[in-house]
C-alpha cells in the first residue's frame, strides 16, 4: 500500500487556524484598520453626505411645502391661470415649478408674502410675481404679475381685479 504524501490542503489538523498572509514572511499581521480601510473610508465619507442631503431635502421639502399651501399662492396662481392673456402666451394647462421663492411672514391678524413663483404651459414658461399683504385677518394682493420667458411681455393681474 502507498503512501500519499501530506498536504497542507489535506492537512489532518482541520481545527487550527490559518496564519495571516503576512505572518508567513515574517511580518506581523496586518491591523482591523489595515484590512479594511478601503471600504471604511468611502463608507465613512458617503454615509454623512447621504444624511446631510437627506435633511437638506426634509427641510426643503418642508419649507415648500408651508409656502404652496399660503393664501398668497393658491389664488395668485389660481389668478395666473384664469387670465386669458396668460392662458394665451402659456398655453393649459399652467403648471408650478417645484422651487418657488421668496418668503411669507404671517400673524393672527397680519402678515406679509413676497414670492416668485415658476410657471409653465405647452407654449412656454414664466414667473409669477408675488406681493399680498394680511391686515385685519384679510388678504390683499399688492403686486401680481406674469412675465413669459424669452420675452418682454408682462401681464398685470390686478388691472382686471
Amino acid at each position: 500500500m502507498t503512501r500519499m504524501p501530506s498536504s497542507p490542503l489535506l492537512s489532518p489538523d482541520v481545527g487550527h487556524a490559518h496564519p495571516e498572509p503576512g505572518a508567513l514572511q515574517g511580518r506581523p499581521p496586518k491591523s482591523w484598520w489595515g484590512r479594511n480601510w478601503k471600504w471604511m473610508v468611502p463608507l465613512c465619507v458617503v454615509t454623512p453626505l447621504l444624511v446631510f442631503g437627506g435633511l437638506i431635502t426634509l427641510v426643503l421639502l418642508l419649507v415648500f411645502g408651508l409656502i404652496q399651501s399660503t393664501w398668497a399662492y393658491e389664488e395668485a396662481l389660481a389668478a395666473a391661470r384664469s387670465d386669458v392673456e396668460v392662458t394665451a402666451a402659456l398655453g393649459m394647462p399652467i403648471e408650478a415649478g417645484r422651487f418657488v421663492t421668496g418668503n411669507v411672514q404671517v400673524n393672527p391678524g397680519s402678515g406679509h408674502a413676497d414670492l416668485v413663483i415658476p410657471i409653465s404651459g405647452p407654449k412656454g414658461e414664466g414667473t409669477l410675481y408675488v406681493e399680498a399683504e394680511k391686515a385685519r385677518g384679510q388678504w390683499y394682493f399688492t403686486t401680481l404679475e406674469v412675465t413669459v420667458a424669452g420675452t418682454n411681455d408682462s401681464y398685470d393681474l390686478l388691472a382686471g381685479r
